[in-house]
């Protein structure tokens, strides 16, 4: 394999900050899936909610250059109920791509309005649980996408830094059971952990 067409893992969690390459890897990792086998499919739990007009712009843009690279991957618009989502689409055929996990976390904490205070935190914490599961009991390939937002200056406000915490948190939990997870910068994967079949 090639460094532009990977191996896939059982599961991947992508890191990066805005514009860092992302999306554009999960999607070269669905491509090296599909090209695979003609019996393999794709499909994209899609987690952005359209709250304002430059959003749902954002959204049409994303979806047409994904048609565009990538007829064959099916959309699922999934912004809450994402550990049901991905046993409910897994396959051993399937490949399951996340995108993203930090918009999905927004989902949960923005709704009723407390922030990610301590009133939200026990359920959001059982749905991050819930998710751990599902990547674990996922018959198919996991591809997930977050967002690496702590290395900046420390974020005013206490609503602001619970996020940065709680995405952090999240973060950690789900690279601690995915098999393979990579940070993005400017395009260029740096491998942070590995399968034991890549390390053999």
């Amino acid at each position: 394999m090639t460094a532009a067409s990977p191996k896939v893992a059982r599961t991947e969690l992508i890191l990066g900050g805005q514009k860092s390459g992302k999306s554009r890897r999960a999607e070269t990792l669905a491509q090296s899936w599909l090209k695979a086998s003609r019996t393999h499919h794709a499909v994209l739990l899609a987690t952005a909610q359209a709250g304002d007009d430059e959003m749902r712009q954002r959204i049409e843009r994303h979806q047409a250059d994904r048609a565009a690279r990538l007829a064959r991957l099916a959309t699922v618009e999934e912004p809450l109920a994402l550990a049901e989502s991905i046993l409910r689409h897994s396959r051993a055929e399937t490949l399951v791509l996340v995108d993203c996990l930090t918009l999905w976390l927004t989902n949960q904490l923005m709704p009723a309005g407390p922030g990610p205070g301590a009133s939200a935190a026990p359920e959001v914490a059982a749905r991050a649980a819930a998710l751990v599961d599902a990547l674990a009991a996922a018959p198919g390939p996991v591809v997930l996408v977050s967002n690496e937002i702590g290395l900046g200056v420390i974020p005013l406000g206490t609503e602001v830094r619970g996020f940065v915490d709680a995405l952090g948190q999240l973060n950690q939990a789900v690279a601690a059971v995915c098999e393979r997870v990579t940070l993005m910068a400017a395009g260029l994967p740096m491998i942070l952990k590995e399968p034991s079949w890549k390390r053999s």
